[in-house]
């Protein structure tokens, strides 16, 4: 919509006049009957009390110029609060709303333009709810409209401009829509500058002609869902429906303001259908778990590098330190926002980070073990680790990617730390670790890779790995089975980002009983909500569907008051709706109908591409549609049991085990850790069959699971370091995604050894037999 617009020296008088007028409100309410913002939560319906009657008859007196007001010495407001205690109350308008006025020689007067005056985006809210209430709203023009500009200035970050608007006629509606646009591009200007080309229809052009011949100097503001996106100033009449705007425009800014002046005039108001509140008790504590959390399980992976590599454990950590800098500097330069669920990307990536290194070092300890000299030993440990390491991680970036695609929010969040610490280990790992043993070697420094405790480990190990497939396949099957079944009949607990609804974590100021606050909340909302104990018994997590579907722009307020009513019996009479909101719910969130089934089929599609896309690149890499199999049956029995456990231990374990979009998060990323372990043994057994081309399968598949099985079992141990530091330390709001973590490490593990191997070996020993049939029956034909 395009609007005209008054000028600030016509409009400060009345911003003079309300905030005098709010004062007075302030003052004269009745503190008995109500609490000191039930008159601004209502709104206009202040007006129907008898002293909101008289208020509004009351004759204004002679006012105070602002310049008067703000003459209190505004400096002295930037000293300390204590001194201007007197001025804020008397001026409670302006505390908020800092009038457009420039300082003069005779105390200010009104900045030129249509913006009437500043306040803290924080602020905007408190500025709403008083220009809305009935006695202020009277004071101003009927047709004056007061729109903030849609972001902040460059100059002030934190600030938004409050612009007056002037309705055309009797209606109070716009003096043009934008359904006259025909056309908007952003253009070069003088000087190269950015500019924005704007072409109109001729209904349009003939309107347009008209206001800026009339509105010469003067502004007109480009409105979009009621939010200023540009007040440029008419420089001359416009005949032809042909025009440039112009301001300190970026390339950027230039390019969205002409997509809106495109859109045209669309009937497509903006109403929020997903939304998460977290409280700033909340948000504290989850920070100081998320990082309490981090340093426990970075420490614990320090040791255990230390007490089992020796000296190598220390390049180790000094290369986890420097992945770490990394992570957190691209993250930086990124602008990423760090969430707990990035905390535990991060988390995570330090522990699997550390198995490219372990990796590295199981084959140097090969190479030593043969008799080679540590130069060579770590020169060729190095080479022979390289594919195995490459192929691990971007089985595990392919996950990353497909999280990024499919999540949002949080598991958006997890997605982009995991992405970036696959980069970050790759080039720490393989060439800062590399470079510091070079260093150490041209320096004629010790390097060991052992201490006299893990020297001998696993050295002569020989596990018939194969041979015990059978059971292992009959145990799997079982488990399978159980899960099958409790999905079938028992379900699981699916949160609202895939049913659509409302959850509240409400904290009280004693233990409660979760079955006499469903029964207490029954009577407000008409029917019982979930509610379930979070984390310690005073803390519970409500979640309701009441006005789910509702359009209606009050329907959160009526939501809250309505768990407010149901609680206000465990809360006591002393707790006040406004203390309630502030401090007893500690975070919220909205998840509309539409978006869950968005998110649902999300996640189905993020599973199948995922498992799909690793397979395939199994395919292409081992170039045998055997390996892929057994990869395949892998990630599907590690989905299937991570998946049961939660259906089976839910309203068991004291802790929630809701299947939302962080569980899928938790899956995808067991898939892929679960895979790069597959492909390490994958790629040991790959090397065994070029090496030992005549003997026996069996024998070679288990020589290379026997091989890899001290990297198998190191890494598994500093990635359960790590998340049972998550699971213990990382607070309620992420423990059931680290349990779901737990559970699919161990399992991915458990698969790797005993069900991805094992599959490829059958099928794999099913061709050689099937070979062999036919060169009985065709002696003559040539071997494959």
């Amino acid at each position: 919509e395009f609007w005209l617009t008054y000028e600030n020296s016509e409009i400060y008088n009345y911003l003079s006049q309300a905030n005098d007028r709010l004062k007075d409100i302030l003052e004269n309410k009745d503190t008995t009957a109500t609490k000191a913002d039930s008159l601004l939560n209502k709104l206009g319906d202040s007006t129907k009390t008898a002293k909101a009657d008289s208020l509004k008859k009351k004759k204004d007196t002679t006012k105070k110029s602002i310049a008067q007001k703000l003459g209190v010495d505004t400096a002295k407001k930037k000293e300390g609060l204590g001194q201007n205690e007197k001025w804020e109350k008397e001026n409670p308008l302006f505390v908020v709303l800092r009038p457009a006025l420039l300082q003069a020689e005779k105390g200010y007067q009104a900045r030129p333009g249509p913006v009437v005056g500043y306040a803290a985006i924080k602020d905007t809210a408190k500025v709403n709810r008083y220009l809305k209430i009935a006695q202020i709203k009277s004071i101003f023009p009927r047709d004056l409209k007061l729109l903030w500009m849609v972001k902040p200035e460059k100059e002030m970050p934190d600030v938004l401009e409050l612009v007056a608007l002037k309705a055309s006629g009797r209606d109070g509606k716009a003096a043009l829509e934008g359904d006259v646009v025909i056309d908007a591009r952003q253009d070069f200007g003088q000087n190269n500058s950015n500019e924005v080309s704007m072409t109109m229809n001729s209904e349009g052009a003939n309107i347009w002609k008209r206001l800026t011949g009339e509105n010469i100097k003067k502004c007109v503001a480009i409105v979009l869902d009621n939010y200023v996106y540009s007040a440029p100033v008419v420089q001359d009449e416009i005949p032809n429906g042909r025009s440039q705007i112009t301001g300190n425009f970026t390339l950027n800014e230039a390019k969205d303001l002409a997509n809106v002046l495109k859109a045209g005039k669309l009937p497509a108001p903006a109403r929020i259908i997903e939304e998460a509140i977290v409280g700033p008790t909340l948000g504290k504590e989850a920070t100081n778990a998320g990082f309490l959390s981090f340093v426990i399980a970075m420490l614990l992976v320090l040791a255990f590098m230390i007490f089992y590599y020796a000296n190598a454990g220390w390049v180790a950590n000094i290369v986890l330190f420097a992945n770490f800098f990394f992570i957190m500097g691209i993250l930086a330069s990124l602008g990423a926002v760090l969430t707990l669920p990035g905390i535990a990307g991060i988390v995570l990536t330090m522990g699997m980070a550390v198995d490219a290194n372990i990796i590295i070092y199981e084959r140097v300890r090969e190479e030593l073990a043969i008799g080679k000299g540590i130069r060579l030993a770590i020169k060729d440990g190095f080479w022979n680790s390289y594919s195995a390491i490459i192929d691990g991680h971007v089985t595990s970036l392919l996950t990353g990617i497909i999280l990024y695609v499919f999540g949002t929010g949080p598991v958006k969040g997890f997605a982009t730390t995991l992405i970036i610490g696959i980069f970050t280990t790759l080039f720490t790992a393989l060439l800062m670790s590399r470079l510091i043993f070079e260093r150490r070697l041209n320096l004629n420094k010790p390097i060991k890779f052992f201490t006299k405790l893990t020297e001998g480990a696993f050295k002569n190990v020989n596990i018939d790995f194969i041979g015990t497939r059978k059971i292992m396949y009959f145990i799997s099957g079982t488990i399978i089975t159980i899960g099958i079944l409790s999905l079938i009949f028992r379900g699981v607990d699916y949160g609202i980002d895939f049913t659509g609804g409302r959850t509240y974590v409400v904290r009280f100021a004693k233990e409660v009983k979760t079955n006499d606050l469903r029964e207490a909340l029954r009577t407000s909302f008409g029917e019982a909500p979930e509610v379930k104990t979070f984390g310690s018994n005073d803390q519970v997590k409500i979640t309701t569907k009441y006005l789910i579907e509702s359009t209606s722009t009050d329907s959160e307020t009526k939501v809250e008051q309505k768990l407010y009513e149901g609680l206000k019996g465990t809360l006591g009479n002393n707790v006040s709706f406004k203390t309630f909101k502030e401090k007893n719910v500690m975070s919220s969130q909205k998840v509309g109908p539409t978006v869950a089934r968005d998110i649902l089929i999300a996640a189905y599609w993020a599973v199948f591409f995922s498992l799909v896309g690793i397979s395939l690149y199994i395919f292409i890499r081992f170039r045998r549609w055997h390996f892929a199999f057994g990869a395949l049956v892998s990630l599907f029995h590690d989905t299937m049991i991570i998946v049961s456990s939660f259906s089976l231990l839910y309203g068991i374990l004291p802790f929630s085990l809701e299947i939302d979009q962080a569980f899928i998060a938790a899956i995808l990323t067991v898939v892929g850790y679960s895979i790069m372990d597959t492909v390490i043994i994958f790629d040991r057994i790959r090397e065994y069959m070029g090496l030992h081309k005549k003997q026996e399968l069996k024998k070679t598949t288990n020589d290379a699971l026997n091989s890899t099985l001290s990297r198998t079992i190191n890494t598994v141990a500093t990635v359960i370091f790590t998340l049972l530091a998550i699971f213990i330390f990382g607070g309620e709001v992420i423990r059931g995604f680290a349990f779901a973590l737990l559970v699919g490490v161990i399992i991915g593990t458990y698969s790797s050894l005993f069900v991805a191997t094992p599959i490829f070996y059958d099928t794999y020993m099913r061709k050689l037999r099937k070979d062999e049939r036919k060169a009985l029956k065709n002696p003559m034909a040539p071997a494959q």
